[in-house]
Formats: structure tokens, sequence, C-alpha cells
């Protein structure tokens, strides 16, 4: 089996009807279509179909104990693809072990490289376009900015009143909203739970609490500092980023940041469940607050150094001392507005569009 999982309204369902439609005799069953739901419930289809999909499973009761019987049952050679909303990672960790009978695969925002490809669009003018309008299909699509706007208003308020209301209490819903719209503010900023927890009046266990369910549905995504000891790793401030780039405050600076780091937490994610490597998003901060965006990690060790500007290409010093204390990452400068292109010694400065076109989302070395 495969498990499609991601934020709500990335395109998994769009996705796993095109890759039925390529396979002859497949059928596909949505939890939330009555008549796909009897089928379901009687297990009716077609017993030799080469691959089963089952969209929105994870709201049938039980459904962990139902699938491990289907998938233990199946036909020789049967596939299954299983896909939902995020709430199918935070619901597959209890219950029913499906353990040994599944990979996972993550669909996540659209990247420049991805609209690049797809539309004909210049790296340039792809960049513009996901600064503007975010990742997600529908605003990114969208002819009208106002059209745009308003789906990613009320996509928030969908994402607070049914999926967080299934992990949380009806009375914390207004405290995770205001989370959310502090988060907004916070974007590349090493966070402080404990303060955030003193200004909403709530403990900070229960804060990171929300945060982990933010995480959970996709929402957010946490990127820790590097740290050789995993431990301390933990114990620091992590950063937070949006999936949806347009849900971030604060100007270009911060929107900028948090787009690459969608798009080079997209590769890492991709690197994890197509090659299964331990692949990680981090950053790196010194005790005098010297910091460095992001590091691509694997294996323990940094493989890629990455640093964002808007416009200033001049290369921090701390970012040069990083990159000769691991000669074996690749380091980079991304300018959003660069005139032109240099190496200065192992800093490679880079246009944050092109470069971003061309990683293609996997090749992080």
């Amino acid at each position: 089996m495969v498990f499609l999982t991601g934020p709500r309204q990335a395109g998994k369902t769009t996705l796993a009807s095109a890759v039925a439609a390529r396979v002859p005799g497949a059928q596909m069953f949505n939890w939330d279509v009555l008549a796909d739901r009897r089928v379901l419930l009687a297990q009716s289809w077609v017993p030799t179909a080469p691959l089963l999909v089952f969209d929105e499973l994870h709201k049938m009761k039980d459904w962990r104990h139902w699938l491990k019987g289907v998938f233990d049952g199946r036909a020789p050679g049967q596939s299954i693809l299983v896909t939902g909303s995020a709430r199918l990672d935070a619901f597959r960790q209890a219950g029913e072990s499906l353990a040994g009978r599944y990979y996972s695969w993550h669909l996540l925002p659209v990247t420049v490289s991805e609209l690049v490809t797809s539309t004909g669009a210049t790296p340039q003018e792809a960049l513009t376009r996901l600064l503007q309008r975010g990742g997600f299909p529908e605003p990114l699509l969208a002819e009208d900015a106002a059209d745009a706007q308003r789906w990613r208003q009320l996509y928030l308020e969908g994402l607070i009143r049914d999926d967080i209301l299934e992990l949380s209490r009806i009375a914390e819903v207004r405290a995770m909203r205001l989370f959310v719209e502090m988060l907004r503010e916070r974007v590349g900023s090493p966070l402080s739970l404990a303060s955030i927890a003193r200004d909403l009046q709530v403990s900070p266990t229960t804060l990171a609490r929300y945060l982990e369910i933010l995480e959970t549905l996709h929402v957010v995504f946490v990127v820790r500092p590097f740290h050789h000891n995993v431990a301390r790793s933990l114990l620091k401030e992590p950063k937070i980023y949006f999936h949806d780039t347009g849900l971030v405050s604060g100007g270009d600076g911060p929107r900028f940041e948090n787009a690459c780091a969608t798009m080079l937490h997209a590769a890492v994610q991709a690197r994890r469940d197509a090659e299964g490597v331990d692949a990680r998003l981090q950053y790196i901060r010194d005790k005098d607050g010297r910091e460095i965006d992001f590091a691509v990690c694997e294996g323990g060790a940094p493989v890629r150094l990455v640093e964002c500007k808007w416009a200033d290409p001049s290369v921090p010093a701390y970012l040069a001392a990083m990159a000769v204390r691991f000669p074996g990452a690749s380091t980079t400068l991304l300018v959003r507005h660069l005139r032109q292109r240099e190496q200065r010694g192992p800093v490679a400065v880079e246009s944050a569009a092109e470069w971003l076109a061309e990683t293609g989302g996997m090749s992080l070395r």
C-alpha cells in the first residue's frame, strides 16, 4: 500500500484519480460518496482489480483494523492507494498496526521547479507567483487575486473548525486561532513557546501540544537547530514555517524565506519518501546569535547550507566560516533580486528563482 498524505486541498484526490486513470481496471472509492461507502462496507469491489484507491478512508470508524484485513486478504499483485487529509498522519499512529504494509508519500505545495515544468513560466515568474499566491493549487491558479484571498480565509477557518476540533476541544479553538495568528508574524525567528504561552495565558505544555497538532495537520512545519547531540537540538528553540506561504505576515523578507523553506522541506521529504534517506531540514545558530537559515542534513551532518537574502548579495562572515567548517557541504547564498551569480570562495551566490527551478525538489547535494 501507499498512504498519500499532506495538507488539505494540496491535490491528493486529483493525483489519485490521475494515477487510477493510468491503470486499466483500477477502482476508486471515496468514503464521502454514499454509493462508494456502501461498496467499501460490503467490500464488493471487483476482486481482481489491479489497483484499489480509498479516498478519505480515515473517516471510517476503526478504519485501521478494516484496512489491515483488506490488505492481508487482497488478490495476489493487487495494489492499494489510501488518500486522505493530514489527519491520516495523526490517526495512523495509534491502534491496529499497519507496520510493514505501506509506504508513505507526502504531497506538498507546488514548487518553483514544478510550476516552471508544468506551465512554461520562467523561474522569476514562477517564484513571483508563488510569493504572491502560495503553493496550493486553487489560489495559485486563480485568475483573480481576490479569489485567492477568499480561498485562503475559508481554508484557514475550515482547518480550525473541522480538523483541529477533531484533535482538541471546543474550548481550545479560540486559543488555537490566536496562536496561529501569532505564528504568522514569527516566521523565520526562533520560537519561544514560554513567551507566547504567557501572552495567551496557557501553559507551555499546552502550547507545545497545539504546535504538535498544527504540525500533524500540515498547517506548519518545524525546523529545529542543528546539533551533533540530537537531544540538545530538540530542547533548543525551533523555527516555524507555514506550508501556505500566503499566510505569512511581516513583509517580503519573511515571505521569501518561508517560500524557500517550503521548497527545501519538499525536497527533503521527497528524499525520505522516495529513497528512505534520513534527511532533515534544520538551521544553525551559535551562542552569539549568528545564524544560517537552513542546513540540509543527512546522516547527522550538513550536506547543504542555505542562506536567504532579499537583495543583499554580500556573503555573511558566519556563512563563509561555516562553509569552511563543513567542507563536505555545498554552501549557497540565495538572493531574490540578484544581478549576476558568483562564486565567492566556498560560497555560491545564486539567483533564488533560477536555483530553486534547477534543484527540481530532489537534487540537494
